[in-house]
């Protein structure tokens, strides 16, 4: 019989082969096929054999492969556990996203690459405690005294992050292996000092013996690691650098060791002057210790590739002010419920989303929008976790809550764009899969070439260049030239508020030469006011006319709809019975007022209602529309009684943002729902060569299709769930955050202040991470490139040069920390 089955955890050929070699040995399988394209392994077995047992022999063979009934997925859970304060996150990652956007719960080794895993940055609400200095094992939730001795009770310190941890006990290895390499590298060269003073104490065997000893605590203590990441990447065939070292640097010393206790056993070749084997220690541990380094700097290095994010999250409060009958109590955030009133004071950090129930102030927002100018506050406005009261004290009402805010919905977005692939990844995926066997060939046909063509001691020759050529093969800086990018242009595009859904996107944005964007909420300020109410039938008055426009707009969620009915409150207007209410998509609204059949809306809503509208009413109209003015008419019985002038003013950074997309080969087209007057007025205050009225949702989706198809590359702007279709469709979809959560969620990218200049922020984003990555694939390339045949020795027939090991591992631990570096830079850089 044959099963179909879903397999998990594949990322490369060599999962493949792991795979399905370990599904073959399953007792009673006759045969396994796995496909790596489409997750799936076809097992013919001599009789039914349950999954359990497939499932425990992939555990045993690396424990990150998983199987699964076909169609079954795995769900990775996006609940975020709390973790208990100072133990960190409980999430953890591999930095060059070895298989996706899984996470692992310990910390560790990556089963993939066998790099540190890093820990995920995010949200979690610490609280501090108190102890006494006298007494540890007293731990209190806020100051005091100790029971025991009466001592005054002291905060806590937290504990060091993973990161830390990880950083220091590298550190602390570093140091050790120093320690015991330089004895064994001082002892090697003085073989170069003429007449050597070591010879006159001890012989050559006994200084071999002496190295032999230093080297123990190198190999075994301090980067024992190593060879362990490079057994279980062999056991996996998941090949990596860790390979490559532990064959390279393990041949060095296990020759110098067998050389040592059995030296008879080696030709002459392999003998010096005075009759012991040539042996390697200095060479092993210098590189190993080398390596190490290297580990060493990439994890001081990885600490500030997301400080972006951990910016972000020393902006979150732990505690806040809650009113409880007119009597203010000191709070932890986590103890804050919706609907809360809570008191702000000035210079406090605003603890959660909410709006200002009573005063007034000024807000930074800067570390969330990027704007350095603070925003004005009054009743009604919305406030965002995080960011910094000025200098009045006013009442909030809690409206979002722990991870439903504004700022822990950007730390998890942006540790979900980090983790992301970008398609230029694939080529260094492609090459990666091959890098590991074509080093080890090349090391091994060096090898073969030396030890025939070599000059004597060709043997000798042969083996520290085939070393050379493993050691200076660095397949993690090919792995990391692109995560490391994302991963820094995601952090940066947060802290300028600009929120990258994934690297898709980013990557996709550079290439976009189309820019359609809505009007209202997009250019405009999306705060529409009433202008205008005008009656045109002498059966209706004014105040008539306004009380049945805000009594049918009483029920729609349109800001127009919204902005009408309280300007009807403030009027004094009261509202009249009204009953099937419709919402005509991108036209208008009907019902039944007061018994009569309204329509209200634009041309095609007085189309769509049979309604006439008389001459004198659409000139006038017009004349609004030609001031760019929005005006909704009014039909009551299908005649044409009245109309509303509604008013949006143009965002001040419209104008400027729309220029400079215009001066980087962007073409930006208005695509709006409003009429062809009031489209015209705006397209011309903003210079838009390009414009289209009276557009539906369906119109913005075709109309992105038809450029699509003539080969350009469109990202779409906008703000309301009539652009959602649109802003799916597009190749890169611009949400402004000010706009509704369905657009936001349909887009690629949001734009939390909510202006076009966001875009061009996006844009230089994406620009300059690209550059970077491109820098970064190159320059891993290029080493690699050059370094494998020099130190196979192709310069040394015409320059006599050849690369020592040692040098080979101070070049390849190197080569991943400058990819780390160079990818730094974009911090510093300027998207505005």
């Amino acid at each position: 019989m044959k099963h179909t089955y879903q397999i998990h955890g594949m990322t490369c050929n060599g999962c493949r082969t792991h795979v399905e070699t370990t599904l073959q040995k399953v007792g009673g399988v006759v045969s396994a096929s796995v496909d790596l394209e489409k997750a799936e392994a076809v097992i013919e077995m001599d009789s039914h054999i349950p999954i359990d047992s497939f499932k425990t022999a992939l555990e045993k063979a690396g424990g990150h492969y998983t199987i699964h009934p076909l169609g079954e997925k795995k769900v990775i859970s996006k609940e975020k556990v709390k973790s208990p304060a100072g133990k960190g996150t409980g999430t953890y990652y591999c930095p060059m996203h070895c298989e996706g956007d899984k996470t692992y719960e310990k910390p560790g080794d990556c089963p993939v690459c066998g790099m540190d895993l890093v820990e995920e940055q995010r949200l979690v609400t610490t609280v501090t405690k108190y102890t006494c200095p006298m007494h540890l094992e007293v731990v209190k939730d806020g100051p005091g005294s100790c029971p025991i001795c009466g001592m005054d009770l002291v905060p806590m310190k937290p504990d060091l992050s993973t990161e830390e941890k990880n950083y220091k006990k590298l550190s602390k290895k570093f140091w050790v292996s120093v320690v015991f390499t330089l004895p064994i590298f001082l002892i090697a060269m003085s073989e170069m000092v003429p007449n050597n003073p070591l010879y006159d104490i001890l012989e050559l065997n006994y200084w071999n013996w002496i190295q032999f000893a230093l080297s123990i605590p190198v190999v075994f203590y301090a980067t024992w690691m190593f060879f362990e990441r490079a057994y279980r990447s062999i056991l996996s065939w998941n090949l990596n650098m860790f390979t490559l070292i532990g064959i390279g640097a393990g041949v060095a010393w296990l020759f110098s060791v067998f050389g040592l206790v059995f030296p008879d056993f080696f030709p002459e070749q392999f003998k010096t002057e005075s009759g012991t084997v040539y042996v390697y220690f200095e060479a092993a541990t210098v590189i190993l210790t080398l390596v190490l380094m290297g580990q060493v700097l990439e994890a001081r290095a990885h600490g500030k590739t997301n400080s972006a994010v951990k910016e972000l999250l020393k902006l979150a409060p732990n505690k806040a002010i809650r009113i409880v009958n007119g009597k203010e109590e000191e709070i932890s955030i986590d103890a804050i419920a919706l609907g809360d009133i809570l008191r702000v004071k000035p210079g406090d950090k605003i603890p959660v989303d909410g709006s200002i129930t009573e005063g007034r102030t000024t807000v930074d927002e800067s570390m969330i929008t990027g704007e350095p100018l603070p925003v004005d506050k009054e009743e009604g406005d919305s406030l965002s976790s995080g960011t910094i009261n000025g200098n009045q004290t006013f009442l909030m009402k809690a409206e979002k809550i722990g991870s439903d805010t504004l700022l822990a919905q950007i730390i998890q977005m942006v540790n979900d764009a980090s983790r992301s692939k970008a398609p230029i990844q694939k080529l260094a995926d492609t090459i990666s899969g091959y890098f590991v066997p074509v080093v080890v060939l090349i090391s091994l046909i060096t090898f073969v070439v030396w030890a025939i063509w070599g000059p004597d001691p060709a043997y000798v020759y042969a083996l520290v260049n085939a070393i050379a050529v493993l050691i200076i093969a660095c397949p993690c800086a090919l792995g990391l030239a692109t995560p490391m990018s994302v991963m820094v242009g995601v952090g940066k595009g947060a802290q300028n508020g600009v929120l990258i859904k994934n690297a898709e996107a980013l990557e996709k944005l550079v290439k976009v030469n189309v820019l359609i964007v809505d009007k209202t909420g997009t250019l405009t300020e999306g705060k529409p006011t009433v202008e205008t109410v005008g009656a045109s039938s002498n059966n209706y008055s004014n105040k008539e006319v306004l009380q049945y426009i805000i009594s049918i707009n009483q029920y729609s969620e349109h800001p127009l709809a919204e902005a009408t009915v309280n300007y009807g409150k403030d009027q004094g207007v009261e509202l009249l019975e009204t009953e099937g209410f419709n919402a005509v998509t991108g036209k208008g609204v009907e019902g039944i007022v007061s018994g009569k059949k309204v329509a209200l809306g634009n041309d095609k809503m007085m189309e769509h209602a049979g309604a006439v509208i008389p001459q004198d009413m659409g000139d006038e109209a017009k004349s609004f529309q030609r001031q760019g003015k929005t005006v909704s008419y009014l039909s009551i019985d299908k005649e044409g009684v009245g109309f509303i002038v509604i008013g949006d003013k143009i965002k001040q950074t419209s104008a400027k943002a729309i220029k400079d997309l215009q001066a980087k080969g962007i073409d930006v087209i208005m695509l709006t729902g409003d009429n062809h007057e009031t489209a015209q007025a705006v397209a011309t205050e903003l210079n838009l060569a390009d414009f289209k009225a009276s557009m539906l949702p369906e119109d913005k989706l075709k109309e992105v299709e038809k450029l699509q198809k003539s080969g350009k590359v469109v990202a779409m702007a906008g703000d309301g769930i009539n652009d959602a279709p649109a802003l799916a469709k597009s190749d890169v979809g611009i949400a402004m955050g000010t706009g509704t959560d369905v657009a936001i969620e349909s887009a690629g990218v949001t734009l939390v202040k909510g202006d076009l200049q966001g875009i061009v922020k996006a844009r230089n984003l994406s620009d300059q991470v690209m550059k970077n990555i491109k820098q970064n694939l190159f320059f891993a390339l290029i080493y690699n490139t050059l370094g494998v045949p020099i130190a196979a020795g192709i310069l040394f027939p015409v320059f006599g040069i050849l690369l020592s090991p040692m040098i080979a591992a101070a070049a390849m631990s190197f080569s991943s920390v400058s990819v780390i570096a160079n990818a730094l830079r974009l911090r510093t850089s300027n998207i505005n």
